[in-house]
């Protein structure tokens, strides 16, 4: 979103656009630079470094910012002490998600949100949050859904064989990552599971794969640049996750015309609109889960009418044209 965003708002005539990360340099600044946007690496050592909030402010002056939007809790953090120390400059915040932990990130952002003139959220289950966590006042909450490039996403299926379920996303327990492989066993042999991305539950999910002896139905592909290309070889996309600030992933299938199956969560069902664009399930429950699955696999007529709802709701609530006139009538106070 960062950086489909920062290529928008560059094309803006009279707008200048710099992204600063807080880490070190990445692939995303790579393909920023590489569309000619500025972009400084903050490089902190650690989540106490000082150094970047003095770097930033730094940054701030010597590029004569007058607008600063920052995202998610950390970033929200430091732009939040980097506003003690400058004047005349305008900061909002992003909150992208739901979960409830940890903790302490609702208690930082609800200290943070001071500095922010307005806290920009995707969904409203992320605003109902960061008023019940953090907080903030309905009155300076905007509600800005996350957003496509439809084009991207128009590429030729690949003809592959069996019928292929598939997980886009970080491999983390909020993601429940375990239900979706459960889920896959109790379905018949030619159902497989493709898993793209990477995070801390690696190894746990290779461990349950092996033990359910899945080796041949399951398999975890790592990383990858973009979710385009992946999707063009599954049949369904599921999210069984516990919670979602939107659940990017879930328009992104629907643009690419593959069906999709999430949990009824906040986030996700604030996408999904059960039996019209894509279907909800109980969450933690790998039985429900397999139940929808095979029911989306084997009923043509249901999967053609979660692709045409997908497809309507992504083009006309969820495509950049739609998405970016109301990130710009904010950012640049235009419409």
């Amino acid at each position: 979103m960062v950086r489909e965003l920062a290529l928008r708002l560059s094309g803006d005539e009279g707008a200048y656009v710099h992204v600063a990360c807080l880490d070190r340099w990445g692939p995303v600044a790579e393909q920023l630079r590489a569309r000619g946007i500025a972009v400084t690496a903050l490089a902190a050592c650690s989540r106490l470094d000082a150094g970047v909030i003095f770097r930033l402010i730094r940054l701030i002056r010597r590029e004569h910012i007058d607008t600063v939007f920052s995202f998610l809790i950390h970033a929200n953090a430091a732009a939040a002490l980097a506003s003690l120390l400058t004047r005349q400059v305008r900061f909002l915040q992003s909150i992208q998600t739901t979960q409830p932990h940890p903790r302490w990130h609702w208690m930082l952002q609800r200290i943070v949100r001071h500095a922010a003139e307005e806290i920009v959220v995707p969904s409203p289950s992320v605003a109902q949050a960061a008023r019940k966590w953090a907080g903030i006042p309905a009155e300076r909450i905007v509600v800005i859904p996350n957003a496509v490039e439809v084009g991207e996403f128009s590429l030729p299926r690949r003809d592959v064989p069996g019928k292929r379920v598939g997980f886009i996303g970080r491999l983390d327990p909020i993601k429940r990552i375990d239900d979706a492989v459960a889920a896959i066993s109790r379905l018949g042999e030619d159902v497989t599971l493709d898993i793209y991305g990477e995070g801390r539950q690696r190894g746990q999910i290779e461990s349950m794969v092996q033990r359910l002896g899945l080796g041949r139905r399951v398999t975890l592909h790592g990383t990858v640049p973009g979710s385009a290309e992946a999707l063009s070889g599954i049949d369904v996309l599921v999210l069984p996750s516990d919670a979602e600030g939107f659940g990017l992933v879930l328009i992104e299938a629907m643009a690419a015309g593959v069906p999709v199956i999430g949990t009824n969560v906040p986030g996700i069902r604030d996408v999904i609109r059960d039996g019209g664009n894509g279907i909800l399930t109980p969450p933690r429950n790998p039985k429900a889960l397999a139940d929808s699955i095979e029911r989306v696999l084997s009923d043509a007529a249901l999967r053609n009418t979660l692709v045409a709802g997908g497809t309507a709701r992504v083009q006309s609530q969820f495509a950049w044209p739609i998405v970016y006139p109301q990130y710009r009538a904010m950012l640049l106070g235009e419409g």
